[in-house]
């Protein structure tokens, strides 16, 4: 299923804030647009890791962080069926979560902003 609209998705873990994004993405420059537009958006945030599928072709990015939350993202995608871009933008609370901590908020931000996009697609 492709994705048509914008859904935007908020956790919060041990004060870091993960702002998730599911997206329509044609090609990775779809995605690197909504990660330009989400850094400027979100301008505290140091790690942007985002995924794509589209047109039989898939990327992710993890930006640096650790735990591969990129692979993650590309993966909630697969499991979805879903076409379209994922990213997850993360301003540091100041309290270290840990590769396993970074990879659940990561993957709980996403897989809200997917349930969100499913929840309003039945309307």
């Amino acid at each position: 299923m492709k994705v048509d609209r914008v859904v935007e998705f908020k956790v919060v873990a041990e004060r870091s804030r993960f702002f998730a994004v599911l997206f329509p993405a044609a090609g990775e420059e779809d995605a690197l647009k909504m990660v330009r537009l989400k850094k400027g958006e979100h301008r505290k945030a140091n790690h942007h890791c985002w995924a794509f599928r589209a047109g039989g072709g898939e990327r992710a990015r993890d930006d640096g962080e650790v735990g591969h939350p990129g692979r993650g993202l590309l993966e909630l995608l697969r499991r979805e069926g879903l076409e379209g871009g994922l990213l997850v933008s993360r301003v540091f609370g100041g309290v270290k979560l840990g590769v396993g901590g970074v990879s659940r908020a990561f993957r709980e931000a996403g897989e809200g902003a997917i349930e969100e996009f499913n929840r309003t697609q039945k309307k």
